[in-house]
């Protein structure tokens, strides 16, 4: 019998905190709606970008919360689906149609929410600061995302073939608050950051998996 009761907790407790994921994205999805309508009260057009930038920002934490809820399993999230729709999502809101391609390489590895969301948001700067400026005017080219897991730590890697940066820009001091963001978040993953300007632009990041 007490071996019974603690298998009917455990499971209480699996549905409640589903039930919290799936209340935290609804609620952000409320939040990135409400970001999108104050937008088209907007009259500048760098302004109603940034509303757009926060947009999605939001979504790709909201992202998280859906597959965790969706998942057979809270322990973690499988973050090789997540960014695959992640990718999907981005391509759609900058609407690249075939000028940019998008790869994807994930192993399937599950990652805590802990390190989901601050990774989640890594992977978002990235993408969208290099659809935003790798590839002007009608340039084509090809941005790749890969992530893994081995030696006790996670790699993600996320590169393009583009104009590249310009050679004055160091992560730790830039300007963009997409890149100061990023550099908060590899510090709240207690992970480390190399920053490669050869052929485009490649940012490798690590950071140990969890206890």
């Amino acid at each position: 019998r007490s071996e019974t009761q603690i298998n009917l907790s455990l499971r209480e407790k699996e549905i409640l905190l589903k039930e919290i994921h799936h209340r935290v994205k609804n609620n952000m999805q409320i939040i990135s709606s409400l970001l999108g309508l104050q937008a088209t009260h907007v009259k500048d057009d760098r302004d109603a970008a940034l509303f757009k930038v926060s947009q999605n920002r939001v979504r790709s934490m909201a992202l998280v919360h859906e597959k965790l809820y969706q998942s057979d399993t809270l322990a973690g999230l499988d973050f090789s689906d997540y960014i695959t729709d992640l990718v999907r999502e981005l391509s759609q809101s900058y609407y690249i149609e075939d000028r940019i391609d998008i790869v994807v390489n994930a192993n399937r590895v599950f990652v805590n929410i802990d390190n989901a969301i601050p990774c989640a948001l890594i992977i978002y700067e990235l993408v969208s600061n290099a659809l935003t400026h790798a590839f002007p005017g009608e340039r084509v080219g090809k941005i790749e995302v890969n992530f893994s897991e081995g030696d006790d730590e996670f790699r993600l890697r996320v590169c393009d073939n583009g104009v590249g940066l310009p050679p004055e820009t160091e992560i730790n001091a830039s300007d963009s608050l997409g890149l100061q963001l990023v550099d908060a978040l590899v510090q709240q993953l207690q992970g480390t950051m190399r920053l490669d300007r050869g052929g485009g632009t490649a940012y490798t990041i690590t950071f140990r998996g969890q206890e």
